[in-house]
């Protein structure tokens, strides 16, 4: 795009970072050789012994430039482009390296002068991170240094490091096609004002960052960031629980950028944070500010099971009936961006059908009256402890749904159903609960149409639509009669047939800055 130049562009030391504050460039930190002591009482150096420390500080500097290079490209076959901060200045002891180095990234804080002393731009969750290191003893990281080891699954850290180093994974085919000119216009340049450096990965073709993700070695990265729709987020998080390190994989940071047509988890997330109701690139801008923040927020996780064997975990929701219909059958429309779900809606409602199955649910806070049902097994994840195997009738403290005539069911994880689609106004889940809401049969289409324009706002449930119903819930079953209808998961297909689920609680870490955070509870 005009005005954005390629990751990788480097430019002579010196020069100012383009499209950022006018200010001169600082070079990194020196390395400290000799403890710090009060300015009052520390020993002048001699010429000799200064200039030993000079050599040394340069040395130390150039094996730990060297020591990133060396680290080495990450498993995977995505099509990657280098690591770029434009206009950031090289360290002077690297100059020996290849240009296609890993670039230091030039310090600054959004929106702050390049000129301000580092701590006056660290925030709460930065200042909180080095006091623990200092607490520990360990020495903060470098600048310019790989963070190699793997999260301790036991303490998570309140937020990402200063400087940080993410995997960006990316669908140049997500929304209108323009993800990448997005990335490069409106998420590089805040990316390099906060000292996040990144590789780029791009999908070429569907499950592609799943497979990306179960062989990629997540210690080289802080965080994975995913740039598309809530599909991709959907493949990155089954391909992270199909890992033999499952349980430390999915403790890995994630950071949902919106570039798709739903965008419903980054919407979700914007909400979380306090902030208005927003779309396209003031949504992605907004996304982007809370990863330069780095604050990360526990998330609620689907754990679900079909009658043909398959398992898989959802981040967003399930749909079945008209809300699956309108999601899939849209896809010919993606060209229109979140514009094809308002063409969908009209369509499917001009040819409004209903659907049969048996629909129960777990509702919060309803125990076993004598004893807990045998849990399902499983091979690999979590345990799904209120959960029966499909051939067996759900348990007597379950309720089930007299109505076996519905327009729509959905199962949903968070605030919004899409970017416009305030469909859970409620207020955010506590941990291991979910949004059950699904709508009878015998809605007329002008009810149901008020009721999807209204949720734009978030309204909906002031319409007093007797055949709509909601209720937190920490399990379900739905079984189509005849196989009617499409299951979408978090926006994916899959085929229609008995569905069971389970909500676990804080399973996964999201970059979210949120005002009300859920209930705590201890992770998996």
């Amino acid at each position: 795009m005009p005005g954005a130049s390629p990751a990788g562009d480097q430019r002579g030391p010196g020069s100012p970072a383009a499209g950022s504050c006018s200010g001169p460039v600082r070079s990194p930190p020196a390395v400290a050789l000799s403890p710090v002591l009060p300015r009052t009482v520390r020993p002048a150096a001699s010429s000799s012994v200064a200039k030993l420390q000079r050599q040394e500080a340069k040395n130390n500097l150039t094996r730990g430039v060297r020591g990133w290079k060396s680290e080495g490209s990450p498993a995977g076959g995505g099509r990657e482009t280098p690591t770029g901060t434009r206009g950031a200045r090289r360290d002077p002891a690297a100059a020996e390296n290849d240009a296609g180095d890993p670039a230091v990234p030039t310090p600054g804080g959004e929106g702050e002068p390049r000129s301000r002393p580092r701590d006056a731009r660290l925030d709460s969750a930065d200042k909180e991170l080095k006091a623990e290191s200092a607490a520990t003893g360990s020495a903060p990281t470098a600048l310019g240094t790989p963070r190699a080891q793997v999260m301790d699954p036991a303490s998570v850290p309140q937020g990402l490091p200063r400087p940080c180093r993410v995997l960006v994974l990316l669908n140049p085919r997500g929304g209108k096609g323009k993800a990448l000119q997005l990335f490069r216009s409106h998420v590089q340049p805040l990316l390099e004002e906060a000292e996040v450096s990144f590789r780029l990965t791009l999908t070429e073709r569907r499950n592609h960052a799943r497979e990306l993700v179960r062989a990629e070695e997540l210690g080289r990265w802080d965080a994975l960031v995913v740039m598309s729709g809530d599909g991709l987020m959907h493949e990155v998080v089954n391909g992270l629980m199909e890992r033999p390190d499952w349980e430390t994989a999915i403790r890995k940071p994630l950071c949902s950028l919106p570039a798709g047509s739903g965008n419903a988890l980054a919407a979700s997330l914007n909400h979380y944070a306090g902030n208005e109701q927003v779309t396209n690139e003031d949504l992605l801008t907004n996304c982007t500010r809370l990863l330069c923040r780095r604050l990360l927020s526990p998330m609620n996780l689907l754990s679900l099971h079909t009658a043909s064997g398959l398992r898989l975990f959802s981040v967003l929701s399930l749909a079945w009936g008209f809300v699956a219909d309108v999601d899939l059958e849209s896809e010919k429309y993606r060209c229109l961006g979140e514009m094809r779900f308002t063409v969908g809606t009209f369509m499917r409602l001009a040819a409004l059908r209903t659907y049969q199955g048996r629909l129960a649910y777990l509702p919060v806070g309803r125990a076993p009256s004598e004893g807990a049902p045998s849990p399902m097994r499983v091979q690999q994840g979590p345990r799904d402890g209120h959960l029966v195997p499909l051939e067996e009738p759900v348990p007597s403290h379950w309720t089930v749904v007299p109505s076996q005539d519905f327009v729509l069911v959905l199962a949903l994880l968070h605030s919004h159903l899409g970017s416009e689609m305030f469909a859970a106004p409620m207020g955010r889940c506590a941990a291991g609960v979910m949004h059950l809401f699904y709508v009878r049969a015998g809605v007329s289409r002008a009810s149901l149409l008020r009721l999807f324009l209204a949720m734009e706002k978030g309204k909906h449930m002031e319409q007093g639509c007797p055949y709509l119903v909601h209720v937190p819930v920490v399990a379900f079953r739905l079984e189509p009669k005849n196989g009617e209808g499409v299951f979408a998961v978090d926006g994916e297909l899959v085929v229609s047939q008995a569905v069971q689920g389970q909500v676990h609680p804080n399973c996964f870490w999201v970059v979210s800055d949120c005002v009300q955070p859920p209930p705590s509870r201890e992770p998996l």
